[in-house]
């Protein structure tokens, strides 16, 4: 398990990262969310003790990383694939890691084999990697010593889509395992399909945080009727917001509710359901938007 609790970071007079609190439990997929420079990676790194935070604390597996014996035993951190050692080739990086562990040879061919690297591959200087390859190394590193924790950012970068889809299950698969996994992304779609649960953070805030079903339920309700128009003046006269989609009107409470007043004014409608991944999406941008790159707003819907 990974507790953060009122954690801040502040260079100078700004706040990096601003009172955020969370829990990732074993058994789940985590997805942490959010615009590139909104804060993920400091959170990480405060995480995992690289960076030291201005106040509040995280803990993993009930203590502080750095009070961990033996720390790559229990969690498994990816935070820059690009900063492996570009001069050792990749099954050096794991004997190396291996060796410090206190782990046996063989669990470096187990995770070379585990993510895909051939004894070829192996056999190159990092520097040679491409991105991909980098990631797969990375991963491989971070599962060396068979942890109960994962923490890995942005491990989808570089990954073709085969990799991805690899990416996922092999995370799924060590969640369902009892592992615990907090994944970050500036890409809502590679995570929303394997997360659990997932925390939104902007400008160094939590801003949304909850199972997905939980999110989905927040964002509101999609209702199609014979004139939308219409009841868009009847649902704000009842004190709703309501907006205008391509596939409806999306409106912030629950169907049930919609559904009443359609009744009380005899509206027909056509369609009535909880929003779906397209206006969670819609959601996450708009609770994001002042810290949104334009960049990422292209990125986050491919």
């Amino acid at each position: 398990m990974i507790e953060v609790e009122n954690l801040t970071k502040r260079y100078g007079g700004h706040a990096a990262v601003d009172d955020v609190s969370f829990v990732v439990r074993p058994g789940q997929v985590t997805g942490f969310l959010g615009p590139n420079g909104a804060g993920k990676s400091t959170c990480m790194r405060m995480m995992t003790g690289l960076t030291p935070p201005t106040s509040g604390t995280a803990t993993v597996l009930g203590r502080p990383y750095a009070a961990l014996p033996n720390p790559g035993r229990h969690v498994g951190v990816l935070l820059d694939a690009g900063a492996q050692h570009s001069g050792r080739t990749g099954r050096e990086v794991l004997s190396l890691g291996a060796t410090l562990m206190g782990l046996d040879r063989s669990r470096v061919e187990e995770m070379l084999a585990l993510v895909g690297l051939t004894a070829k591959e192996a056999d190159r200087r990092v520097g040679g990697y491409s991105l991909g390859m980098r990631q797969r190394l990375g991963i491989a590193h971070a599962l060396l010593g068979d942890p109960q924790v994962l923490i890995l950012d942005e491990p989808a970068n570089g990954l073709d889509p085969a990799g991805i889809r690899w990416m996922r299950s092999l995370l799924r698969g060590y969640a369902d395992d009892g592992g615990t996994v907090l994944l970050s992304s500036h890409l809502l779609h590679e995570i929303e399909v394997v997360a659990d649960e997932l925390v939104v953070i902007g400008r160094g805030r939590i801003v949304a945080a909850g199972s997905k079903a939980e999110l989905m339920r927040a964002a509101g309700t999609v209702v199609r009727t014979t004139d939308d128009a219409a009841f868009a003046g009847h649902l704000r006269g009842a004190g709703l917001s309501v907006e205008q989609t391509a596939g409806g009107l999306l409106v912030d409470t629950d169907a049930e509710t919609v559904g009443k007043i359609a009744a009380t004014h005899a509206v027909v409608l056509t369609e009535l359901r909880a929003a779906d991944a397209g206006s969670l999406e819609e959601m996450f941008l708009q609770l994001t938007a002042s810290d949104a790159r334009e960049g990422w707003r292209h990125e986050h819907r491919r």
